[in-house]
């Protein structure tokens, strides 16, 4: 198997970044698109764990549009073969009070393009040095 083709990871790369533009400028129809529509598609977040598409949809639909901005740092999208992704990352969000914000996903290339499969969210106090 060959890991992080340049190509594989040029292609993940810009739907990680679709996704990160979607959700912080609150394109609820964009985020539907990325998840892939499965009722085994599963997301764990900071409060809510959602298991099924139509759950993370619903979730989607309702949550507000208010402190979604963040920046972010460290990530690393890994690729094995053709079809299959991992992406990590750490966030800042001002809303969140000196909270480090965690996500990763997994991502597999389906006909229609790349999909989240999975992805878990969580937000930590800083490491003590």
């Amino acid at each position: 198997m060959q890991i992080d083709l340049p190509e594989v990871v040029a292609e993940v790369r810009k739907a990680f970044d679709e996704y990160e533009d979607a959700l912080v400028n609150n394109k609820v129809d964009k985020l539907d698109e990325l998840f892939r529509d499965d009722p085994r598609t599963i997301r764990y977040g900071g409060g809510e764990n959602l298991y099924g598409y139509a759950a993370i949809k619903a979730f989607r639909g309702a949550r507000s549009p208010v402190g979604l901005g963040r920046t972010l740092s460290q990530t690393v999208i890994t690729t094995y073969g053709t079809d299959f992704a991992t992406a990590s990352t750490l966030y800042d969000r001002p809303s969140a009070a000196g909270k480090i914000g965690r996500q990763m996903q997994t991502w597999v290339k389906f006909p229609e393009g790349w999909r989240v499969v999975a992805a878990h969210v969580s937000m930590i106090d800083p490491p003590k040095a």
